[in-house]
């Protein structure tokens, strides 16, 4: 990988992904000029490519580079044989950043903006062995030191993506009769469980995802559409970052849908994993451990006083507990305490049930890792899913074991970080969507209110099948 991206910015080993349908090929031009001279290429013992020319003159020629946008317009699929080059999406284009404004003038400046998601904060909590607001405290700190103006919690506009979910699930649940595929709804927060159903399943599967748009990209949304109107600025004068627990979350932010074309630019500029911010750290010498704790960011943070708030469920943004728990109430008045799960063909593959007199009135599931994403869709295919909504996330275990978290240290197995991580991601005090009184402000304020046609605009997306390529080009001969 050329030396100008992130040493780990490379695409995680998916153990179980489905394979793809065709390898990975970015659309050829070809310039056809005309002339009679044949040319040979010539390849050098380091991998570079030269055309040599009849008359013996030499030139290099450039690689092809695979871009964010070109991935996304393949019929292909991202696979651990494939390396995307992502130009902006690393931590060293937000060194970049942060070096031009130290060398601009006050008014040519970008305002900073971070937003970090509570997964990866668990994440260096257990690298660190710290708590987890501690470590949203110290991370704060480390942000600010480099230059960043504004650290915010993504689990504020979780709050939002969750409200959606359930508001969205009672419609869908009311039109089933005449709508075949309402149900099941399925989440919608993983990018790549997106991104697979567009390239593999298309039309047939998209119309069963829900719309609601995952916490980075409402986040995008408050940023640059609330905040930027709060701070007197234009979109384009905010440069806002993403810490993510997985790498897929840097194709969510290229997406068009996520483009202001008015500013020219996008929701979320950069975004960045968890295991890069550890190698930020180590590249300034620094421990989270060894920094003074900084007061928290309260503007976009689920935080009550000093300590940051979680939602239930699971630990990839609890949509199945939120939406059960909500539809429940809301159509048959049940109050739920505790969701009892249970496992069925493996740990990866769970459901809840709602039953009355012995009739199921809501059956619930969680999905995790394509191999048992692909039993949920040929169930769909043959008409024989028994569901009203399922939670899909794309990595095994969840977002908390998501291909950008922090490996384990020595001595230590995959099972144990894991188990780590999940229990410092639940220790934090549960805060329920419903109660959350500067969410329900800003739905009045911001979003004019809950339903309306602006907060459809800004807190809901769409997909796009992705047709698939029939150039020769993609032929494996």
């Amino acid at each position: 990988m050329a030396s100008h991206f992130s040493g780990v910015l490379q695409l995680t080993d998916l153990d179980d992904f489905i394979t793809p349908s065709q390898e990975c090929v970015k659309p050829v031009k070809v310039d056809r000029k005309q002339g009679k001279s044949v040319a040979k290429i010539q390849i050098e013992d380091d991998g570079s490519y030269f055309q040599v020319n009849q008359d013996g003159q030499r030139q290099k020629l450039e690689k092809a580079k695979i871009t964010l946008n070109d991935c996304l317009a393949c019929s292909g699929c991202i696979t651990s044989a494939e390396s995307v080059l992502i130009t902006q999406q690393s931590h060293e284009e937000l060194y970049r950043v942060l070096r031009l404004n130290k060398q601009s003038s006050s008014g040519e400046q970008k305002v900073v903006v971070v937003s970090v998601s509570p997964q990866s904060r668990a994440s260096l909590a257990a690298h660190y062995s710290l708590g987890s607001s501690e470590t949203a405290r110290r991370l704060t700190a480390f942000f600010k030191n480099l230059g960043v103006h504004y650290v915010f919690d993504t689990g504020f506009s979780r709050t939002f993506s969750l409200l959606e979910s359930q508001r969205e699930f009672l419609k869908r649940f009311a039109r089933k009769e005449e709508d075949k595929k309402a149900l099941p709804m399925l989440a919608s927060a993983c990018p790549g469980w997106i991104c697979y159903a567009e390239k593999t399943h298309g039309d047939f599967i998209l119309p069963y995802i829900s719309t609601t748009r995952s916490p980075q990209q409402i986040m995008g949304s408050l940023v640059k559409s609330f905040f930027t109107k709060q701070q007197g600025l234009e979109p384009q004068k905010i440069y806002h970052v993403t810490v993510m627990p997985c790498y897929d979350k840097k194709l969510e932010a290229s997406r068009p849908d996520f483009y202001l074309n008015e500013f020219e630019t996008r929701e979320v500029d950069c975004v960045i994993t968890s295991g890069e911010v550890l190698r930020m750290l180590e590249e300034e010498g620094v421990s989270l451990s060894d920094l003074e704790p900084a007061p928290l960011d309260t503007m976009f943070s689920n935080v009550c006083g000093e300590e940051l708030l979680c939602h239930a469920g699971s630990g990839s943004g609890g949509y199945l507990h939120h939406v059960y728990t909500h539809a429940a109430k809301q159509l048959f008045g049940v109050e739920v305490e505790e969701l009892t799960y249970k496992t069925l063909k493996n740990k990866d593959f769970q459901e809840v049930t709602l039953e009355k007199d012995g009739i199921i009135l809501l059956r619930f599931a969680a999905t995790y890792g394509f191999r048992n994403i692909q039993n949920l869709v040929q169930k769909l295919k043959r008409g024989k899913s028994p569901y009203h909504f399922v939670e899909v996330m794309a990595c095994p275990s969840g977002c908390l074991n998501g291909g950008g978290q922090l490996k384990p240290v020595a001595d230590q197995s995959n099972k144990e970080l894991l188990q780590q991580v999940e229990e410092l991601y639940k220790a934090e005090h549960l805060s329920a969507p419903e109660e959350d009184t500067r969410v329900a402000e800003l739905y009045q304020t911001w979003l004019e209110s809950v339903g309306e046609e602006r907060a459809r605009q800004l807190l809901h997306t769409q997909y796009h099948a992705v047709e698939k390529s029939t150039n020769g080009l993609t032929i494996k001969w």
